[in-house]
């Protein structure tokens, strides 16, 4: 796992019956997530990564989608595909 490690002293949260935890506040604080933030769990090698998710801004995602024209034709596909 690669990052900056922020404290080595392990952070503790008890699964609840229904399959809920809590955050702790500290891991709160460490990713500046708050009430009503989103939150995406990476899993890998046995291993959960929480990060916060930026919120999607989607008029700018519209704006930079009409950008993104290179390969309009039909031509475009075979004529690029060894790159």
């Amino acid at each position: 796992m690669s990052g900056k490690v922020v404290t080595e002293e392990a952070t503790y949260s008890r699964l609840s019956s229904t399959a809920q935890i809590s955050i702790p506040k500290a891991v709160r604080e460490a990713i500046e997530a708050f009430a009503g933030d989103v939150v995406s769990f990476e899993i890998g090698d046995g291993v959960v990564l929480l990060r916060k998710v930026e919120p999607f801004d989607a008029a700018f995602h519209r704006a930079l989608a009409g950008t993104l024209d290179e390969w309009i034709f039909a031509g475009d596909e075979e004529a690029y595909r060894d790159l």
